[in-house]
């Protein structure tokens, strides 16, 4: 095929993106996939990095297991983008494209927050996950604070997870009742768009005596003083953070000249951007749903069946329809599901499958789908 795809990042978009160009096109796909890492993390996986359920080495998919037909992986870290030209320049050369996908995710804007590198700790990296694998063994005593820096952020559950999760691990060692739990989000509820989620949080914090701080984001901390500081100005004392940093574009592509308001604008139906033939998926975008990896899955398809309607002369796909499913840990093996629906009408709605062992399973199955589809394993 003389079509040119060049794709950036291999996320859940990518990686979808990628693979159904493959299994249409095969050796013909023409795709050359890019991303500056060795391997792919599921989101949720950190948190059992974290709370030591998964040595790092068991989450991490090495991208050399990538092997699709008519796709090229190159392990390059992307320093210019042309929207315009469609070209890209990375540290290994240039790379002209006839369609360009950008899907470098977000970045994490830790200096937004003075005080989080030296005074706290960060779950939501690898290396953030890992450090607190250390951390929290040495934790018996005082107040830890779950806080949310910024918004919007990744997998908008993830801290509720955080603070339950945490709450059992500080159980089985026999000090949670020497310990304080706090959440702090810059939502009024936990889960917005779903009500009865939000309702199954606000009980489950209930039953184990944490505390949710509603409406409120982190905006500094002062580790001389061991106090947060929020956006109202209050303070909170804390003996152990563990923050959600606030999320930004990556540099290269606020550099680009690509993004509004610190994101990549695009049509949510189709996820075009106004560059023609360049798209933006997940969450280097600004689609109107949440920044997590299955919406950013299923804009991937939407895409993957516009190119292949261009190169082959079909008919364009279906528009991109913003649901999803995410999946909530309330602790104790338990898993909860929310299925939420962002376009369809006018306000976003969600709907809640109680926690139980099944939907625990559902989860599992869910990442090992996708381990299976892209990586064969």
């Amino acid at each position: 095929m003389d079509t040119r795809i060049v794709v950036l990042g291999a996320g859940f978009g990518g990686l979808e993106f990628a693979t159904i160009l493959s299994e249409a096109l095969g050796d013909d796909a023409g795709v050359t996939l890019i991303d500056e890492g060795d391997a792919f993390v599921f989101g949720y996986a950190k948190l059992d990095v974290m709370f030591s359920k998964a040595a790092p080495a068991e989450v991490r998919l090495r991208y050399e297991d990538f092997a699709k037909p008519g796709v090229r992986f190159l392990r390059e870290t992307v320093t210019a983008i042309d929207p315009e030209a469609r070209r890209v320049t990375t540290n290994g050369g240039v790379h002209e494209a006839d369609i360009l996908v950008v899907a470098l995710g977000a970045d994490y804007d830790f200096e937004a927050t003075p005080g989080l590198a030296d005074g706290g700790n960060e779950f939501y990296s690898v290396a953030g996950a890992e450090r607190l694998r250390d951390v929290l063994p040495m934790f018996s005593r005082g107040r830890a604070i779950v806080g949310v820096c910024g918004a919007p952020f990744k997998c908008p559950p993830a801290p509720s997870e955080a603070a339950l999760l945490l709450h059992d691990f500080l159980s089985k060692r026999g000090v949670r009742e020497a310990c304080e739990i706090s959440l702090v989000m810059p939502f009024s509820t936990p889960v917005p768009p779903s009500p009865d989620t939000s309702a199954a949080l606000l009980s489950a914090f209930d039953e184990r005596g944490i505390e949710f701080v509603p409406g409120r984001r982190v905006v500094s901390l002062d580790p001389t003083r061991g106090v947060v500081v929020l956006d109202d100005g209050a303070e909170l004392p804390y003996d152990l953070f563990l923050g959600v940093p606030k999320h930004r574009a990556p540099d290269v592509v606020l550099e680009s000249g690509m993004a509004e308001d610190g994101y990549v604008p695009v049509e949510s139906r189709t996820l075009e951007t106004r560059f023609p033939g360049v798209y933006a998926v997940g969450d280097v975008a600004t689609v109107g749903v949440p920044k997590a990896g299955v919406f950013s899955e299923g804009q991937a398809r939407v895409v993957a069946q516009a190119v292949l309607a261009r190169v082959e002369g079909g008919e364009q796909p279906t528009a991109y329809d913003g649901r999803g499913s995410c999946y909530v840990e309330f602790g104790a093996g338990r898993v909860g599901r929310v299925d939420v629906d962002f376009l369809s009408g006018p306000k976003p709605t969600g709907t809640f499958q109680e926690p139980s062992l099944d939907v625990a399973a559902e989860k599992q199955n869910f990442g090992a789908s996708r381990r299976a589809r892209w990586f064969g394993g």
